[in-house]
Formats: C-alpha cells, structure tokens, sequence
C-alpha cells in the first residue's frame, strides 16, 4: 500500500503540519545524493533467490537412491537389456515427477515477504515533496506517513504524530502512540495521524528484511529426509559387502564375465529401495487430504508425518491463543456511576467507524448496555495525541451541557476530582496487563471520574481445551509472544499454561521445554533462536503463528502452523494453515500424523525385510544351483510388483500411538533383519524342495525363486503391518486389493509361462498355501521381537501406571495407586536411615508422624503419576536396569517435588526440628512398611511390563498383580 497523503478525515488528530516540519527539517537528500546512497546500499526490497523450475526438477535426480537408479540404468544399456532400462528409468522420473509435483509453493514465502512492502513512498528530495517506489528509498531519506499508509522501510519520526499498527511485526496487538523520537519499522500500519520520519535501514537491513532473511536461509531437515537417508545407508552397508561376497564366489566358481555383470546389475536392483520416497510423499499427501476434509491445509508434506513427532508446540499469544481483538475486559466504576453508564460515556467519546481499535471496542461494549437516560451527543473530538484524550459535548434530559472526556488515566486524573480510589484500581489493572482508559463527565467546570475500563486481547474459547489435548498426547505446549511478561502470565494461566516466565533478555542457547511456561517479550530472532536451541535438544518442535514476525520460526520448525487470521507471508512459510477459526486443527494434525508416521514406518520395515532378504537369496541360489537364481528382468518385475504395489500400505488401517512417534532405524534394521532371516529360510526351503525334491531345471527354479519372493513378500507385509497379532485388525480394501493383484500377476505370469518358464499350477498353488501357514508362523516370531525393540509401541513409551490408569477408567477398573505421601514418607525414610539430606525436611518427617488421610489432606498436589512417569523415563535412561528402580523413584520425587516448589506457595505444615529427625531411635530390625512399598511395585512392573510386551491391555493386570506380589512379601514379613 502507498504511504501517499489521504484526504483529511474528521477522525484524523490535529498534528502539526508536516510540511511545517520538514520546512525545519531541511530539504532533504538531493537527488544526486540519492543516487549515489541507492548505490551503495542497494535497494530498499528483498533479492529474488528462487531457484529456476528445470534446476528445481535436476536436483530430484540427485540423491542417493537416483543415483543408485541411475547407475542401474546405465548398467542395462551396457548389457542391451533396453526394455530393463527403460522401466527402471520410469521409475526414476516417476519419483522425481511426484516430489516436484508436490514443492510447488516452495518459493512463495519469499515472495509475500516482497509483496508486503510497501510500492509507493512520499519523500522529500531537494526542497520538493515527491512519490517514488519505495525501492528506491535510501538511509537518510525524509518521508511522510499518512492515515492508511504502510511504512516502507525502518523510520524515526522527526515531526507529527501517528498512532501505530505493528501486530504484524511485534506481536503486539494494540497499536502505539509515535511521536518524534520514536523507531517504527517496514511494514507498520498508520491507523490514525500523520508524521515526518527519516529512514534509517532499507531492504534486507530492516526489521522486516532481516525477519524475510530468516526465512529464506531457516531449514531443518525433516525427520523424513534423515529416515530415508538412514535405511539408504544401512542397506547399502548391508548389501554391498554381500554384492561383494557374491562376486568373490561367482569368481571362485569360475563363472565367465558375462554371467558375473547381469548377477551384479541384479543384485544392485535388489538392493535400491526404489519406491521408498514416493511411498513417504504419497503417504503424506494422503495425510494431507485427510487434513484438508477438516480445514488444515499442508503447504509441506513433510509437515504432515512431522505432526507425529512433534513434541514441543510453540504457541503464538497474538491471534494464537488470544483472538488478536481488542475487547473491554473489566469496568470499574466509581461512586455516582454504573457500569453501564460508564460505558455510554465512554462511547460518546470514541470515533465511530473509525480504525481505531480502543474505541472500536468501547463502543462494541456499550451496545450490549443500554441506558434508559442516554445523553445525546452534540459534538465530538477525535483523539489529541498531544492530549492523551478524546471528547465530547452533550446535553442531558433537562437540556445542560455536558461534557465527557477519555483517554489515559493520567491524563484524565488531572481534569476530574481526585480518587485515591480511582489510581489504586488503575495500578491494579495495569500490574496485570491491561490497557486501561479512564473516563470523566459532568459540567465542564467540575468533571467527575466515572470509571475506568479496561482493554485486553482475550483468549479464544478453545485455547485452554487445545493446550489440554496436546497435553494428554504427549506434547508439551509454551507460549511464545512479543508482548509484555505481565500480558502473557495472565493469558497463559487462562489457557492453562502453568509454569515460570523465562527471565527478559536473550534466549539461552541450552534452553529446554520444562524450564519455561512463558517467554515473553521475544523478538523475531529470538522465536527463531528459541525453535532451533529446543531442536538442538533432540525435539521435534511445532510453531503456531499468524504474523510476519512469526514466519522466521514456522519456517524453521519441523512443523509451522498458521492460523486462520494470519498473513500471506506466515502462511507461505508454515507448513500447515488453518483454514477454519480455532485451533482444533492441530490436535487433528498430530493424530493424522502419527497415523501417516506408522503407515511409513510399516513400508520401511517391509523394504528393509525385503532388499535384505533378495541379496541374500541371490547368494543362497548361486550356491544352491551353481547359477544366477534370479535375471535381470525378473528382479525388475518383483521391484515393480513388490516395491510399488506395496504402496498401498499407506491407505492400512492403522492405531496412532498415544505419546510422539520418533524414529529408531536401528531398531527397525534389527527387527528387518531378524524377520527376513526367518522369511530367507523359508524361501530357501521352498527352492530346496525345488531343487532336491522336484529337479526342477534351472529355468523353473528362477520361476520359482520369482513366486516365492512375491508371495514371501506378501506375508511379510501381513505380519508387520500389525504391531500385535496379524489378526488384530483388517487390512484396508486398497491393500487388499493390491495383495490379491500382485498374488495375481505373479501366479499368472508363472503359469502362463510369460518372460519365464512355464510352472505347473499346482505348484504355484502349493507355494501359496505353504506361505498362508508361514505367514501365522512369522507373526509367532515378530510379536516378541517388535516388543524387545520397542515397535509394538510408541518408542517414547507411555509411564505404566498412567496406562493403567487410562485402562482403568476406560473399563472402569478400581485403582490402587501409591499415593503422594506415600513416595513422601518412602523418600523421607530412606534418608533418615542413611544420612542426612536436604529432602529430609521437617515436612516429610510430620507426614510420616501423622495417619496416612491426615498426610493426604496436607500433601498440596497427588504427585504419584508425575513420579512414576519420570522414574520410568529414567529407567529407560538409564537401560532398564532393574536394580536402579528405587534410586529412579527417589530421584523422579526429589525432581518432581522441586519443580512443584517452584510453581506453588508453599504449604503449612507442622514443623519437627531437623536434629528430631536424624537422632530418632531406629528399630533393630527395620520393619518393612506400606510407605517402602512404590519403588518395589515400580520395579516389579518394570519387569512385568517387559515380559508381557508393554501392551496397554495389560497393563492394569500388570500392576494390580506387582501390588498383591508385593502384599503378600510384606504380609509374610
């Protein structure tokens, strides 16, 4: 928008005259000193970086698994093997089409950054006023700011004043009050005057240039790309040193180079996991679709399994959780007023129709309070920045003028009667963040104080439910804002953020999730600084925003969320956008992305079941038969039916895990190789039986190994497309459909005869019914394996006795649970018996003196699931090391009850002098009593919980028997 002069409006302040001012001023910059500072410094816009389309579309051919494609295809044309080559390189562009397809919006932050900047400036070069493009604005430039305008570079004003719009770029959603002196930067909004300023910083070296700078260089790599990269690594790790072996035996067989290069080029197809980046996008743009049917709109589809992981959630308070709206929050009215009157006065002296966001609100509120005795306005006067107030005249029911003012309490306190009253209720309102406005009435000789009102941006009615929600998933939730700390604590406690306001000041570096509820007062670079430092402790971290300010961070963030209010530049650099109010959509985004994160995560796992088990099967036929167990062209057969129908694992019907998903490649490399050992031993016998029990010829053995491999394959993917028991769950019609298919091309090829020999049908048959039954044994051996490697469930897995309590209340289960004071007394007890510490206070030792219901009601918050959630977490630290299960439990408490110090007042409680407690008698042979008995259940559910396979359905029956274990010990003690 131009920053031209408007029309003058009844509502625009009286300011002086700008030209008055620059008369003062000088004449400005001359146009030669102009050109030559445009030189220097550049132009007051950002650079165009994007990349062009066709360099775009070459770099999807550069990567490790094109590069292995590539490689291949090459290898075919050496060979002649044309029809080979060319499906191979179908596939390549075929991967390469759809990750292009899917980054079209790549370059389009930078793109509404540019666009956000003012086209137009009205500046004063050698004694004239003159419109130029606001490119060609340089340091030291006079310029005008009028009504409407938005500020085309970072200013100081010289002269006038303006009230000032910079949501956008702070956070802060009420405008400000400029006058000379006063920086104001690219971008900000006049809302009401018009002023003189001097530019100091253009393009790039703005605030805003270095918030679009941000942008254009924040990148995180997404734990997708790392994934890929991972299982690329590992199997060509893995194959390469059994390619080598191959060759060394085919050497040592003798074999003539013209069978080694085709058993090489087929052993490099088996080992290219060639449709596992298309089966990532794919996957994610399923996930994307889903979102879309409930207003959430992926811009990146990596956001969308991003969702999965994602941890930390850092929220915007601007336009996040509040609503980015003024509104009247409180009205304190003073003796001879009601609120309602108040009101009504207040609105007699506010613009109406105006931009002005104080008043707009004013008046919103007194419509809903009507007076019976209204007076009626005779004449208004907008806002004096000068004054610090607006006015209006007005006649009551017997004719007398009356006269009504408001604006800022110190300046209304001066025109009305003094009221201690009145400026202890505005130091109370102001000390909790908000904006207050006084109003005074009467004759115009002896103005009354009629109240005061006070302004805030409230949260939005779904904030505190959202914050909940995320909470029970797993993902902890702070407040990320550019507004004042007072400002933030209060909006956070209404949202049910609870905990400590981060100190004002730069960002620490080793900053965590736990220290902070709040962080108030945050720059731009420190919202960016802040996302990268809560990365760089291994979180996956999201990021809520709706203005420019915010689009350096959304983009750095594995998954940046743009809300339904926000600007182009905020949605164009976040990863997902909110299309519909509220933020219901996140909570939505995470559930679908855990769903589409254990859709890749089971098509991984196939893929590295499947290229290890190829390769290996190559060796075991080349020893088996003396020959080349599989050509060229069968391997790219099984690629395309195996590898590419199985991209229907993306539609299964799959269980979102309850807390974050993260991915465990060596987790998932052991279970691939674990499985695919036993699905190897099968395909091997089946070939022996071919080999040594029917005498099949070479040819149907290199069928036969074909059919094995596919109908293997399939077995493969119904064992571990469910992490319990294959029978656990239906496979979705699309996957079916694709099995039965590729059952179906493979029978039919192998019968038929078709580029292969020719197998009895029976045969085929018999295979297939001999892979139904290894299927069911498969899955005997992958349910202990998937629960050793922590794959049956979420790898951050969920405190056992918060599953059991869940359970327990789905089912409606009574639960036993050590109580608070328990751990308490536990911890208490422990230390007096050994030396004395500062956990042994007076407090644990009135706690342990007292009966166990009085504990209860002097214990200020029931601690047990916060300490049983973080012994488990160090249990799992520490290895699972069974023997450290009391010492985790001291240590959980010890933390836990130090973070709850922190966050509560402290609680009376009866004080027992500290040298009481270290010289009480201690029994000869210490009794074991309820009080020792939680570390013990821990322990034992511990090991219960492993040996049972951390399955939620148990984990009820898991604890409640560690509780009659434990019990019957103590009873026979």
């Amino acid at each position: 928008m131009a920053t031209t002069i408007s029309p003058p409006s009844v509502n625009n302040s009286p300011v002086k005259s700008a030209t008055a001012v620059t008369e003062v001023q000088g004449s400005g910059l001359s146009n030669e000193e102009a050109r030559r500072r445009l030189q220097k410094v550049g132009p007051n816009a950002m650079p165009d970086t994007a990349l062009h389309p066709l360099r775009r579309a070459l770099g999807k051919f550069w990567a490790p698994v094109p590069w292995m494609l590539e490689a291949a295809i090459v290898l075919e044309l050496v060979l002649g093997k044309y029809v080979e080559g060319a499906i191979i390189a179908a596939l390549l562009v075929f991967n390469a089409a759809l990750g292009l397809f899917q980054e079209s919006r790549a370059q389009a932050t930078l793109a509404a950054l540019k666009s956000r900047l003012a086209l137009n400036a009205s500046v004063r070069r050698a004694g004239a006023w003159k419109t130029v493009p606001a490119a060609e604005l340089v340091p030291g430039d006079l310029v005008k700011l009028s009504l409407g305008g938005v500020v085309a570079a970072d200013v100081k004003l010289t002269g006038g004043e303006v009230l000032l719009d910079q949501s956008m770029l702070t956070g802060e959603s009420v405008p400000i009050e400029a006058g000379p002196g006063v920086q104001t930067f690219a971008g900000a909004l006049v809302r009401r005057g018009e002023a003189v300023a001097e530019v100091t910083a253009t393009g790039t070296r703005t605030k805003f240039g270095r918030t679009a700078e941000l942008v254009r260089t924040a990148h995180v790599v997404s734990s997708q790309q790392k994934a890929v990269l991972r299982v690329v690594r590992n199997l060509a790790a893995f194959n390469g040193v059994v390619i080598l072996m191959l060759v060394a035996y085919a050497y040592f067989l003798k074999m003539p180079l013209t069978e080694i290069v085709p058993l090489v080029l087929t052993a490099i197809l088996a080992s290219i996991p060639v449709a596992l980046p298309a089966t990532f996008s794919l996957a994610a743009a399923l996930g994307a679709r889903a979102l879309a049917k409930l207003g959430v709109l992926p811009t990146r589809l990596a956001a969308v399994d991003e969702a999965g992981t994602t941890d930390v959630l850092c929220a915007d308070k601007t336009g996040t959780l509040t609503q980015n709206a003024l509104t009247v929050t409180t009205v304190r009215s003073m003796p001879g007023f009601d609120e309602a009157h108040v009101l009504a006065l207040a609105a007699l002296a506010s613009s109406d129709g105006g931009q002005d966001p104080v008043d707009g609100a004013i008046r919103t509120a007194a419509a809903r309070k009507t007076v019976s005795d209204a007076l009626k306005l005779v004449k208004f006067v907008p806002f004096d920045p000068a004054k610090k107030m607006s006015e209006a005249s007005a006649t009551d029911s017997t004719g007398a003028t009356q006269r009504i003012v408001k604006g800022a309490f110190a300046a209304i306190i001066g025109l009305a009667q003094k009221s201690p009253t009145a400026s202890t209720a505005a130091k109370e309102l102001e000390g909790q963040g908000f904006r207050v406005m006084a109003v005074a009435a009467g004759p115009p000789t002896a103005l009354k104080l009629a109240g005061l009102i006070a302004l805030s941006d409230p949260p939005r009615a779904d904030s505190a439910e959202l914050v909940t929600e995320l909470h029970d998933l797993g993902v902890r939730t702070v407040m990320v804002t550019g507004d004042a700390p007072a400002t933030a604590a209060i909006v956070a406690r209404a949202v049910g953020l609870h905990g400590a306001v981060c100190p004002p000041g730069p960002i620490p570096d080793s900053v965590h999730p736990e220290q902070f509820a709040v962080y108030a007062g945050v720059l731009p670079e420190d919202k960016y600084k802040l996302v990268k430092a809560f990365q760089k402790g291994g979180h996956t971290v999201g990021m809520c925003g709706d203005g420019a300010n915010d689009a350096p961070a959304l983009r750095q963030a594995q998954i940046g969320i743009a809300v339904s209010t926000a600007t182009d530049v905020a949605k164009s650099a976040a990863g997902m956008v909110l299309t519909e109010a509220g933020l219901a959509g996140i909570v939505a985004a995470v559930k679908e992305g855990r769903i589409t994160f254990q859709r890749i995560q089971t098509y991984t796992l196939n893929t590295i079941i499947k290229k290890i088990v190829t390769v290996l099967f190559l060796i075991v036929g080349l020893i088996m038969t003396g020959d080349a167990i599989l050509t060229p062209l069968l391997m790219v057969i099984v690629m395309v039916t195996g590898d590419f129908l199985s991209m229907s694992l993306t539609t299964d019907n799959v269980r979102p895990s309850p807390t974050p998903n993260v991915w465990r490649i060596g987790s998932l490399t052991r279970a691939g190789v674990t499985i695919g050992a036993c699905l190897l031993a099968f395909c091997t016998g089946v070939l022996a039986v071919g080999k040594f029990g029917m005498n099949l010829g070479i040819g149907a053995l290199r069928t036969l190994a074909f059919v094995v491999l596919v109908f293997g394959g399939q077995a493969a993917i119904y064992a571990i497309r469910e992490r319990r028991h294959l029978w656990g769950s239906r496979p979705s019609l699309l996957l079916a459909v694709s099995s039965a298919a590729d059952i179906a091309i493979a029978s039919t090829l192998a019968v038929g005869g078709i580029v292969m020999t020719p197998l009895p049908a029976l045969l085929v048959g018999g295979t297939l019914t001999a892979t139904v039954i290894f299927a069911f044994i498969l899955d005997l051996v992958k349910v202990p394996v998937f629960v050793r490697l922590g794959i049956a469930q979420s790898p951050r897995h969920r405190p056992v006795n918060e599953v059991a309590q869940d359970t327990a209340e789905e089912k409606g289960i009574p639960m036993t649970e050590p109580s608070a004071d328990q751990a308490g007394t536990s911890n208490a007890e422990s230390e007096v018996k050994a030396k004395p510490k500062p956990q042994a206070t007076a407090e644990n030792s009135t706690v342990k003196a007292e009966p166990m219901h009085e504990a209860k009601a002097n214990t200020p918050t029931d601690l047990t699931a916060r300490v049983a959630k973080r012994a488990y977490q160090l249990y799992e630290e520490g290895g699972r090391k069974e023997g450290a299960a009391v010492q985790n439990w001291e240590n959980a408490e010890s933390e836990i009850r130090q973070d709850q110090a922190k966050v509560e007042p402290p609680h009376e409680t009866k004080a027992v002098p500290k040298a009481a407690i270290t010289s009480e008698p201690q029994p000869e042979t210490p009794a074991e009593t309820p009080s020792d008995m939680p570390p013990r259940l821990i322990q034992r559910v511990h090991r219960l919980y492993e040996e049972l396979g951390r399955q939620d359905v148990r984990a009820v029956q898991d604890w409640e028997k560690a509780q009659e274990e434990i019990g019957k010990e103590h009873s026979a003690k």
